[in-house]
């Protein structure tokens, strides 16, 4: 299981990355698995301001739909425009190209309450 160390995780496992003002969020690589083959991402929210925790779009499986969290609050900036023609890139590469938003977090120090990588293997191993 690939759980790069520079980012911060939640515990509905999505990612996030600082990148100066922006921070990019997709699914962890036990998310993608877990889910399976990824056929839709639907991103409704690109320019509203989400808090922290809120839904900010959906991802839809071969055999299921699950809801997106946002870890920080920010406005979300843009959607991964390959994800509409190649959602199979959330499989290939969930920290890479399979980056499904970017935001403008309002407030990074929020980040503090995620878990880093130790703390995100630990609560996987439970599951």
């Amino acid at each position: 299981m690939n759980i790069p160390e520079e980012l911060k995780y939640t515990s509905e496992h999505e990612w996030i990355r600082f990148e100066g003002e922006t921070a990019y969020i997709g699914i962890t690589d036990y998310a993608q698995t877990q889910l399976g083959d990824i056929v839709f991402v639907d991103i409704p929210t690109v320019g509203e301001t989400q808090e922290a925790e809120d839904t900010f779009g959906t991802i839809e499986a071969v055999k299921t739909v699950s809801d997106l969290f946002i870890p920080v609050s920010g406005e979300v900036l843009e959607q991964n425009a390959e994800l509409e023609e190649h959602p199979e890139l959330i499989n290939q590469d969930p920290y890479g190209k399979g980056w499904i938003i970017k935001i403008k977090p309002q407030d990074p120090a929020e980040a503090k309450r995620l878990l880093d990588a130790t703390a995100y293997k630990k609560l996987i191993n439970e599951l």
